[in-house]
């Protein structure tokens, strides 16, 4: 197995993402980068769900406030798309707590606004 095919769901979104970041490059709103990434993963067949309203319970309850993941792509990993100069704390904290939300293990960040596509691959378990 190669060394970026070890989960070869992430490597598939990656991919798209990369011809997204190939024909557009940075710049635009995230909300393109979105539509531009909606499109790619349906050129390529990945299964995806597109603004995917994600439930908050406290203590046992359902709030009526929601989460909204960008993307859940093979009804298992959580996609954001972000057009920011760089990654940080606050980024991989909004993930998490979707992982957390989920209880999905793996998410993906990927940010368009900073040059060269930057991602991040996040994994949360509920054992660890």
């Amino acid at each position: 197995m190669k060394q970026g095919m070890r989960d070869p769901r992430t490597y598939a979104i990656i991919g798209a993402a990369m011809e997204v970041d190939r024909e557009l490059g940075c710049g635009f709103l995230e909300a393109v980068y979105q539509e531009a990434l909606a499109a790619e993963l349906a050129l390529r067949s990945v299964p995806h769900r597109r603004e995917v309203a994600l439930p908050v319970h406290y203590k046992g309850q359902r709030l009526n406030t929601a989460y909204r993941a960008d993307f859940i792509c093979f009804d298992s990993v959580i996609v954001e798309v972000k057009a920011i100069s760089k990654l940080g704390g606050t980024e991989q904290a909004q993930l998490i707590n979707y992982l957390k939300a989920t209880g999905h293990e793996i998410g993906l960040l990927l940010n368009f606004g900073a040059g060269p596509l930057e991602y991040e691959r996040l994994a949360h378990s509920e054992s660890a």
